[in-house]
């Protein structure tokens, strides 16, 4: 109930104030779980993809987002819990654990879970390697991969810490559905890990085919302390217009 009162309150007012666009929404399955695989380049994906999508979407998020004790910080936090976001600590160990069973939860209720690959948002507006959480999910449940690319959120974010620019206008493009049991089978003979790896990079392929980004075959997480050392970010290539 919550989540429909705020997806309409801030949809609206996200709508009036940047209407943001969605192309191929109709490419999400209407029933059934899903698991929508996106780029992850601003603070506004959060926000700007659930609202557009038609089904409830579930998220995994990084706990740290859900921290900081100034208003500003705290509404975001409302506003993301309201939206089914779920704080998740990725430290490793238990913590790991925790978020794989709550996004075997959300699949096995039959909902749609929202992942970024990456693992941590562009630093620089490239696409960075995929960790291969998806692919164990999608093997695990069955549930197809949906291969999403945030247009412009990061133009819209640069230098920004809360609100993204009216300019340039963000988009979401969903791609076709991928059968990753399908995907797997043309693999057949691998052993997990390199299985994992294989079906992991073939959605990076169709991730990045939609957004048009810049690869760069290093965790985003690993680009971000370097970037943090250096005392400087690269502007990246940003994603397609």
């Amino acid at each position: 109930m919550f989540y429909a009162f705020a997806k309409v309150i801030v949809g609206t007012l996200v709508r009036l104030i940047w209407n943001p666009i969605i192309v191929g929404e109709e490419r999400i399955p209407d029933r059934g779980p899903v698991i929508l695989a996106s780029n992850h380049v601003s603070y506004a994906d959060t926000v700007v993809m659930p609202i557009q999508v038609r089904r409830a979407v579930h998220f995994l998020g990084k706990s740290d987002i859900f921290k900081g004790g100034s208003p500003l910080n705290q509404a975001f936090a409302l506003v993301l819990r309201g939206l089914h976001v779920m704080p998740v600590d990725r430290s490793g160990g238990a913590a790991s654990r925790s978020a794989i069973e709550g996004g075997l939860k959300v699949l096995g209720d039959g909902e749609v879970l929202g992942i970024y690959p990456e693992g941590s948002r562009s630093p620089d507006g490239r696409l960075h390697r995929f960790k291969t959480g998806t692919a164990r999910f999608a093997l695990a449940t069955g549930a197809p991969v949906v291969p999403v690319a945030m247009i412009d959120t990061f133009e819209a974010h640069r230098g920004r810490k809360v609100f993204p620019r009216r300019k340039p206008q963000m988009k979401v493009l969903v791609g076709e559905p991928i059968d990753v049991a399908a995907l797997a089978a043309g693999y057949e003979g691998y052993e997990e890990g390199r299985l994992l790896r294989a079906v992991t990079e073939e959605i990076r392929a169709r991730v990045q085919e939609l957004s048009g980004q810049e690869y760069v075959d290093k965790y985003a997480s690993d680009v971000k302390k370097r970037l943090k050392a250096e005392g400087k970010q690269r502007p990246g290539r940003a994603p397609r217009t």
